[in-house]
């Protein structure tokens, strides 16, 4: 278990690299276009929105998960940019619109911050403020669902995200400012001297590669303090460590799921929750599902339950290490099995319930995410339809469900597909225009979408 919170070093070494790629890319823009005959910026602009994209799309199909929000953010910023750049140029070649040349790549002298810059802190405030909605880290959560999964890069990489967002948005509005008011006060546009590109190129080059080497110190400092309190795994060691698979069962009777109501919190071996006593580890690469019965009867002490399987995933730090959850359904009543095997005690499911909704965090952090689904995907199932069009026009009405319907169910939890329409469906705004977008571009409802904001 305690494997499971540990961070490999290649993943903090990505948070800082994707965040420095991404710096590189725009500086790479900047110079570009100033020193490239004007009329290719444009061309430029879309090559870094490419190049961007490229890096976006390698991350995403990494075996090694890290944080893309900062390349995310960056390529939006550059495509707000060039169509701006764009529409700008337009409107200004048919006289309808009076706007200064310097912001114009079809005119000379062409300074292209003035306008770059302003439109990354506008739309830095605009990701910034949609973070958590947006389809990127949507996809990441559902990728990457709980906190024993993802071990303690979960809460690193969320507050890192938050802080590398806020890092770009607080540089675009100090450069947005510094070059706006030298702009306005000091620049003279009959003759450009080496005040003006210093100012508008070099000054900002500097902060950028600044910015870059406060992260480099940031990143090392939190390797340090990781590694002198054992929570890295180094790259030399993920090749020697052996596949582990984490079987986890909830054992189920009636609408009664058996519990330890004094299990203690890994993360905080002084408190005290409420999980499954039932949870073991096997150092194979592949396990049968007849393997899994036998270990849960003999853990239950009873041989004739109805095993079944819920989800699993690979864990973050290595893909050698999968955690596995299974249902173990008892027939007849609580009274059957007054005592398990394994120490522990029988709850109410509606109790569970309320404990979740109202004291989340007296349930292990694993137990809210695993209910999280299972009740994601049971209530959507009974509101929406495959298409996400509700099944009854009351849009008051809330089904509830217990685990006797999870048992009479043939859903597969496995599966995303309710997850996604629980987050996008005819509830949401402007649901059919946006159904009509995915099937003209090719995406379809319950496959994965492509990033927007």
């Amino acid at each position: 278990m305690e494997d499971l919170r540990k961070i490999n070093s290649t993943q903090l070494y990505l948070c800082w690299k994707n965040y420095a790629t991404g710096i590189v890319v725009l500086i790479a823009v900047m110079l570009l276009t100033k020193f490239l005959p004007n009329y290719l910026a444009p061309i430029v602009d879309l090559s870094g929105v490419a190049t961007l994209y490229y890096f976006i799309i390698k991350n995403k199909f990494s075996p090694n998960f890290s944080c893309i929000i900062s390349l995310y953010a960056l390529f939006v910023c550059l495509i707000a940019s060039s169509a701006l750049s764009i529409v700008l140029n337009i409107l200004f070649a048919g006289h309808i619109l009076a706007i200064p040349k310097e912001m114009i790549f079809i005119s000379d002298p062409y300074i292209p911050t003035l306008l770059l810059f302003p439109v990354c802190f506008i739309t830095m405030i605009f990701i910034a403020f949609r973070r958590k909605k947006l389809s990127i880290c949507k996809e990441c959560r559902l990728d990457h669902p709980d906190l024993h999964e993802r071990g303690r890069f979960s809460t690193i990489i969320n507050y890192e995200s938050q802080f590398q967002l806020l890092s770009l948005l607080v540089i675009f509005g100090i450069i947005s400012v510094v070059i706006w008011t030298y702009y306005i006060i000091f620049y003279q546009d009959i003759n450009q001297n080496g005040r003006d590109w210093y100012v508008f190129i070099w000054f900002i080059t500097i902060v950028l590669l600044l910015d870059i080497l406060y992260f480099i110190f940031r990143y090392y400092n939190l390797y340090l303090d990781l590694k002198e309190n054992n929570e890295i795994v180094a790259p030399e060691h993920l090749a020697t460590m052996t596949n582990r698979i984490y079987l986890r069962y909830y054992v189920i009777c009636d609408n009664y799921v058996y519990v330890n109501v004094h299990a203690i919190d890994p993360l905080e071996p002084y408190r005290e929750i409420i999980d499954t006593p039932f949870f073991t580890k096997r150092s194979v690469t592949g396990i049968t599902i007849e393997e899994v019965k036998t270990i849960i009867e003999r853990m239950t002490g009873v041989e004739n339950g109805e095993l079944r399987f819920f989800f699993g995933r690979r864990t973050a730090v290595t893909n050698k290490q999968s955690i596995l959850r299974y249902f173990y359904f008892l027939d007849g009543t609580i009274d059957d099995y007054p005592q398990l095997k394994t120490p522990g005690e029988w709850m109410d499911y509606e109790l569970v319930k309320k404990i979740y909704s109202e004291s989340p965090g007296r349930l292990a952090p694993i137990s809210v995410v695993d209910t999280t689904r299972l009740a994601t995907i049971m209530v959507t199932e009974k509101i929406y339809n495959e298409k996400g069009i509700r099944k009854s026009k009351i849009k008051s009405y809330l089904p509830t469900f217990n685990l006797i319907d999870v048992r009479n169910s043939n859903l597969d939890f496995q599966d995303d597909k309710w997850i996604r329409i629980s987050m996008f469906n005819s509830d949401v705004k402007f649901f059919h225009l946006r159904l009509w977008w995915k099937r003209f571009s090719g995406r379809k409802n319950g496959h994965k979408p492509k990033w927007d904001v």
